[in-house]
C-alpha cells in the first residue's frame, strides 16, 4: 500500500510541478520523480502479477491524473499527456518486464525502465505541450534512465534488506 500512495504522489507532484513551471521542469521531474514511479511500477507489477495488472496500474495513472485536474484545473492537457504517456509507457514497460522476469529484479527493473523511458518521454511533452521538443525529450529519457537506475537500486536494496531483517526476526 506504501508504493501505491508514493507513486500517487510522485505523479501528482510532477504534473503539478510541471502546470507550474512548464517544459524547463521537466528534465528535473524526470529524473526525481518519474524515475522513481517507473521503478516503484515494476515493484507493484510484481506484486500484482496475474491479478488484473494492466488494469489496476491504469487505474493508479488516472487516479493519479484526476487528483492533479481536482488540484489544478488549469492543468487539463498535462493529465492528459500524463495518462496517454504512462499508459504507453505501462504497455513498453510490462512487455519488457515479463521478457527479462527470469533476470534480476534489478536488471529487469533497469531493462524495462529504459523502454518506459522512451515511450513515456515522446508522448508526454508533445501532449502536454503540443509541440515536439526534441531537446526536452532527450533529457528527459536520459533522466528518467538515470533516476529510474538509481531509484532500482534503492527499491532492491530497502526490499533485500527488510526480507533479510524478517528472516532473522523468524530464526
Amino acid at each position: 500500500m506504501f508504493a501505491i500512495l508514493v507513486f500517487l504522489i510522485a505523479i501528482v507532484l510532477a504534473n503539478l510541478s510541471v502546470a507550474y513551471f512548464g517544459p524547463v521542469s521537466t528534465p528535473f521531474n524526470a529524473f526525481i520523480l518519474i524515475g522513481l514511479d517507473l521503478s516503484l511500477r515494476d515493484h507493484i507489477h510484481e506484486k500484482w502479477h496475474g491479478k488484473n495488472l494492466g488494469l489496476k496500474m491504469f487505474g493508479l495513472i488516472c487516479a493519479g491524473a484526476l487528483i492533479t485536474y481536482l488540484l489544478n484545473r488549469g492543468a487539463g492537457m498535462i493529465c492528459v499527456g500524463s495518462i496517454v504517456a504512462f499508459a504507453g509507457a505501462l504497455i513498453v514497460d510490462s512487455l519488457l518486464y515479463q521478457k527479462f522476469f527470469h533476470r534480476s529484479k534489478f536488471q529487469k527493473m533497469n531493462l524495462s525502465n529504459i523502454g518506459s523511458a522512451v515511450t513515456d518521454s515522446i508522448l508526454f511533452p508533445t501532449i502536454a505541450f503540443g509541440a515536439f521538443m526534441p531537446e526536452i525529450i532527450l533529457l528527459q529519457i536520459l533522466a528518467k534512465i538515470g533516476g529510474g537506475g538509481i531509484w532500482a537500486w534503492v527499491l532492491t536494496r530497502s526490499v533485500n534488506a527488510l526480507a533479510t531483517d524478517s528472516c532473522r526476526r523468524e530464526e
